[in-house]
């Protein structure tokens, strides 16, 4: 778990993120003042928020930004114990479509003005979540341990390969949105009350799963050649190819691809609401996706008119997705993961 810390930050060089380089600012920015001041929760890594951090700095020099770093559920439940007085204006990530009403009391119903641009299933679907984050369901590999198995892994059947026993890993679904993402997307693969999904499911646990209790531990452990293989989500993974992970490889399901996207969302009765509107506004913008997707490195954006480009991802019309029914899957959240630890008790 990343250890909650306070990062101030009040970046106003253009050349960070390229856009003393022509780009135009969003057209919210001009004429409009917001507070001096905007507190902020994020899942996100700071390599993440910098760069973000310092496009909308461009914009509004000077609102200084506090972010404050946790797990996604850690976040939440902060914003759930001040609600009585709270201490931040935006949660940033780590907020997604799965979480149904479970948060509606403690936000602001806010929809950015750049909403209608985005792509069609990443638009707010309850008035006060604003995607920002496409984030797939994906395979991450270590391409020597595969070799030293003599296996190759492309889909989920693949897993259940006996030379991999023990060797693929995964999140707990019940805590991590990562692990959930790869729960829904084998359920929109296989079938959302079909038998096929859950012995499935149960060869998978069966065949020696490794849970683990961070979804970070996933993607290290791979990278650091713990395991073969993990069951992670795009960012994370892409994060450890940027990063110099060596001999490891991205691969999306050929049974098909999935995603979650991650949202932002102002705290009700924030004490920012200005600052914390122009934030959505911005990261939610062509302008600013694109920016930061392209310094960054590692991100997918929801904004359909922002334009990127990553050594590490592959591009998103190429990809064979999947389309879940993300209202099945809240609705039967419980009773899917009541299933899951039937049979992960099972093997345990």
């Amino acid at each position: 778990m990343r250890k909650q810390t306070t990062k101030h930050a009040v970046i106003t060089m253009a050349t960070v993120l390229g856009l003393s380089m022509g780009m135009s600012l969003p057209v919210f920015a001009e004429g409009e003042e917001v507070e001096n001041s905007l507190v902020i929760y994020t899942a996100e890594p700071d390599s993440n928020m910098e760069p973000l951090i310092a496009g909308f700095n461009e914009v509004y020099p000077d609102c200084e930004v506090e972010v404050i770093y946790g797990s996604a559920g850690d976040m939440t439940s902060r914003i759930i114990a001040e609600s009585a007085d709270p201490q931040c204006d935006v949660m940033f990530s780590g907020l997604n479509a799965g979480d149904g009403d479970a948060y509606k009391d403690y936000f602001e119903e806010y929809v950015s003005v750049h909403d209608e641009e985005m792509i069609e299933d990443c638009k707010s679907n309850n008035g006060y979540y604003n995607y920002v984050i496409i984030s797939p369901a994906v395979l991450y590999v270590n391409n020597t341990l595969l070799e030293e198995a003599g296996v190759t892994v492309k889909n989920y059947q693949d897993l259940l390969q006996p030379e991999l026993e023990g060797m693929v890993v995964s999140a707990d679904p019940n805590s991590s949105s990562a692990a959930w993402n790869n729960l829904a997307n084998i359920l929109a693969d296989f079938g959302y009350e079909s038998e096929e999904t859950w012995d499935y499911i149960d060869k998978l646990l069966g065949n020696g799963l490794v849970i683990t209790s961070s979804s970070s531990t996933v993607f290290t452990s791979v990278t650091n050649g713990e395991y073969a293989v993990g069951l992670t989500y795009e960012t994370g993974a892409t994060t450890q190819l940027y990063d110099g992970a060596e001999d490891c490889e991205i691969i999306y399901p050929e049974e098909g691809g999935g995603y979650i996207v991650t949202a932002a969302a102002i705290v009700k009765d924030c004490k920012h609401p200005e600052a914390a509107k122009a934030w959505i506004d911005y990261t939610a913008s062509a302008e600013g996706q694109t920016e930061w997707a392209t310094t960054v490195g590692t991100i997918r954006p929801t904004n359909a008119n922002a334009t990127y480009e990553s050594e590490f991802m592959q591009p998103f019309d190429s990809i064979n997705w999947v389309t879940r029914d993300n209202d099945y899957l809240t609705s039967h959240k419980n009773e899917i993961l009541e299933k899951w630890n039937e049979l992960y008790n099972k093997h345990n």
